[in-house]
């Protein structure tokens, strides 16, 4: 009778009830009046009275495995069918949310591919930077405001100074200590200033800095460069113009000033009603800077610039708080995506 049992026990587990057949056909075969627990019920009059009890109590206990068995099954099997009921087919399917990219990854690769057409590579480095590429090899004297931590994210003071990098210029001294002219290259990448956050500033923003170097290398050369980027960007009625300025590693600094696409140099509100937009620095590569970078100065000349990412971004999409882009508002984000 124990192994009848057991192998009857073995059954109940390895049925499969997979469908509402199934589950009659295990109903009829362990649970029905004429099931085959029925019939061990029925056997156990021919048990000896001493094992009766515990054969009476395990029969049982296989009755109500079976029953356990079953009404799991016809629950799950009610649940699948509640499912399928709830379910219409008819129904468009859910749409699948197209993603976004953002804005200043669109400017970014667009500075890229103009400066890319006219034989510029992009190079890249670290954005924790030592003294020297960030500061010394750009003819930073030891007493230039920059140095002081109200404008930079010092990480190590002392002799070793090490800092978030305040611009992409640390990306060009570590190319002209590896390459030899002619160079042409631009650096982008994200920077790091000391400064309060609100919609004209920014701790971090991003910076595209192009570098030229090579024999007889002239600032008119610089102006054509910065003219042909402006059309490109801008549309090609755009005009600019450049103001006498001062940086540490040019000589002569200029700041460059796009004719405002906006008004088309009527004047208004974005360009506080002079008809121009200030768009980057630039100037002819100080010679201090080459011979720091072991490039002979008397033989090799260059310019270098620099834009913001998001100043660019600014004019080219009218988005005049800098804190929206580093918020990830996916209702922002979506559109500068088409279709969206």
């Amino acid at each position: 009778m124990n192994e009848k049992i057991e192998k009857i026990k073995e059954e109940i587990a390895g049925h499969v009830i997979a469908s509402k057949e199934n589950l009659e056909s295990f109903r009829i075969r362990f649970l029905g009046s004429k099931s085959v627990v029925k019939d061990l019920f029925s056997d156990l009059k021919t048990v000896a009275n001493e094992q009766r009890r515990e054969i009476g109590q395990r029969l049982n206990a296989l009755r109500q495995e079976a029953q356990t068995r079953f009404d799991q099954a016809k629950e799950q099997l009610e649940d699948a069918a509640s499912d399928d009921e709830k379910l219409d087919l008819s129904r468009p399917g859910d749409s699948i949310e197209i993603g976004a990219r953002h804005p200043l990854s669109l400017v970014r690769s667009e500075i890229i591919e103009i400066f890319n057409r006219i034989g510029f590579s992009v190079s890249e480095g670290p954005e924790i930077e030592d003294d020297w590429h960030n500061f010394s090899a750009l003819n930073f004297p030891p007493e230039h405001p920059a140095r002081d931590m109200q404008d930079t994210f010092f990480i190590q003071k002392g002799e070793e100074e090490i800092a978030l990098r305040t611009h992409t210029s640390s990306v060009q001294v570590r190319v002209m200590e590896n390459s030899k002219p002619p160079i042409r290259t631009i650096s982008p990448g994200r920077v790091y200033r000391n400064e309060a956050i609100s919609a004209r500033a920014h701790c971090f923003f991003h910076q595209v800095e192009g570098l030229y170097i090579d024999k007889d290398v002239s600032f008119a050369d610089l102006k054509q460069t910065l003219m042909h980027f402006a059309k490109e960007m801008f549309g090609e009625k755009a005009q600019i113009r450049l103001r006498p300025s001062y940086f540490p590693f040019t000589e002569p600094s200029a700041e460059v000033d796009v004719s405002c696409t906006i008004c088309n140099k009527k004047g208004c509100n974005v360009c506080k009603y002079t008809g121009w937009l200030e768009i980057l620095g630039c100037g002819m590569v100080d010679p201090n800077v080459l011979d720091s970078s072991n490039i002979d100065s008397k033989e090799y000349s260059g310019f270098a610039f620099g834009m913001g990412v998001e100043r660019i971004a600014q004019l080219k999409y009218r988005v005049n708080d800098l804190r929206l882009y580093s918020e990830n508002d996916v209702r922002f984000l979506k559109q500068f995506t088409p279709g969206i």
